[in-house]
């Protein structure tokens, strides 16, 4: 109605923090952008009970280096979902609670056996990879976070620990069974990659797996580092209107407005 202002409450967006984790206002910055009401929040707040995870409609697992990696990347964060909020995670699982573990965020969601059956481990390099890469989306519907992506798209990495690895040959053909690969490293011209355009070795050079619902995604390349076009290196050349890691945080603020 003329006149009538229609109040819309934002999606609430946790970005969980750890010592460590060094990503988080980036990525609180995408979710702004699009569209979320995002906070910040240490898990010791949560161990502490000064919050729920009820509270939240998404949860953000961000980039970094939690607990310095001690471990393994992601395995002591790993370990604090997996015992200090097990019950409240599954909880927000079973009820289709949105979850995006970007880098140390997808090493910990697997570790943690909320992407079950693989793990990432250590750079065919043997080094540190910062570089930006070539994303081709093979995800046919199943994940809600790459709806409308139907083209490469271009992240920056920054890893050592970024091989995808599935636990065995089963569980790579039902990742493929099921349409839970979402994407894999392209070269530019679309061919199969080698290094660097793969930049960690990953097995069938998969960057992202979402779950069988395709409401949990991890993926290693940082999408909150390129939400604003003159984050590109070629913004100059191209004119971008948006980063591409845009559209992966709008998805979910879509769904669920």
């Amino acid at each position: 109605m003329q006149g009538v202002e229609i109040s819309v409450t934002k999606p609430k967006v946790l970005v969980l923090r750890a010592p460590g984790t060094n990503c988080d206002e980036e990525t609180a910055l995408a979710w702004e952008l699009a569209g979320g009401a995002p906070e910040r929040v240490h898990i010791n707040q949560f161990t502490r009970g000064e919050h729920r995870l009820e509270e939240f409609q998404v949860l953000t697992i961000p980039g970094g280096f939690s607990f310095a990696d001690s471990l393994g990347a992601g395995k002591l964060l790993a370990n604090e979902l997996s015992y200090r909020l097990r019950e409240p995670l599954h909880r927000f699982v079973e009820m289709d609670g949105l979850i995006l573990g970007i880098c140390n965020g997808f090493q910990a969601l697997c570790k943690a056996g909320l992407l079950r059956q693989a793990t990432l481990f250590f750079n065919d390099s043997g080094r540190f990879e910062c570089r930006w890469v070539t994303l081709k989306p093979v995800n046919h519907g199943t994940c809600l976070w790459t709806q409308g992506i139907d083209h490469p798209i271009e992240l920056p990495v920054a890893h050592g620990e970024g091989k995808f690895l599935p636990a065995s040959e089963e569980a790579l053909r039902q990742f493929w069974a099921k349409d839970q690969v979402v994407f894999q490293y392209a070269a530019p011209d679309r061919s199969q990659p080698g290094y660097p355009f793969d930049p960690n070795g990953s097995v069938d050079h998969i960057a992202g797996l979402c779950n069988e619902k395709g409401t949990v995604f991890g993926l290693m390349p940082h999408p909150e580092r390129y939400v604003l076009p003159w984050q590109h290196p070629r913004f100059r050349r191209e004119r971008r209107r948006e980063g591409d890691g845009l559209a992966i945080f709008r998805n979910a603020i879509q769904a669920l407005i």
